[in-house]
């Protein structure tokens, strides 16, 4: 998943703050922005861990043009990090899944046309964390039970 980072440019006497928005309270930072995003990545990872730990899914990521128009962010820098969910999702499991044909036609050719799409389960998967976070939004008390 890409997550869009803020990034609020440091100079010779500050560091370089790394913001990630769709991941309330991680952020990080270093003297260069080299430095910024490789801490980012490290901070990701450990907060992606502490959500897997106590059984949470992790945020989906939000829009970066929507985050530039945000007004917490006016002025800062911008960088997307690819991060691999499935090590903090439990592991894969096979399941038998009935789709009609019509419908997982139409699935093949989106995952063919789009390579963003690794193959049939990473477009399900990636439609079942919309469906998920869109119920959440509609319906904040819904737990991830």
């Amino acid at each position: 998943m890409l997550y869009p980072v803020a990034i609020e440019t440091g100079d010779a006497e500050y560091a370089y703050s790394v913001v990630f928005p769709d991941l309330p309270g991680c952020f990080s930072a270093g003297d260069t922005l080299e430095e910024a995003l490789a801490n980012a990545r490290e901070a990701v990872e450990f907060y992606l861990e502490d959500l897997a730990e106590h059984e949470q899914v992790p945020p989906s990521a939000g829009s970066l043009s929507d985050w530039q128009k945000d007004e917490a962010y006016q002025g800062w820098a911008w960088a997307v990090i690819d991060i691999d969910l499935e090590p903090y999702l439990g592991g894969a499991v096979k399941k038998n899944v009935t789709l009609p044909k019509l419908l997982l036609k139409k699935i093949d050719n989106l995952v063919k046309q789009h390579p963003a799409y690794k193959d049939r389960s990473h477009f399900l998967q990636t439609a079942a964390f919309r469906e998920i976070a869109q119920v959440k939004q509609q319906h904040p008390k819904t737990k991830d039970e």
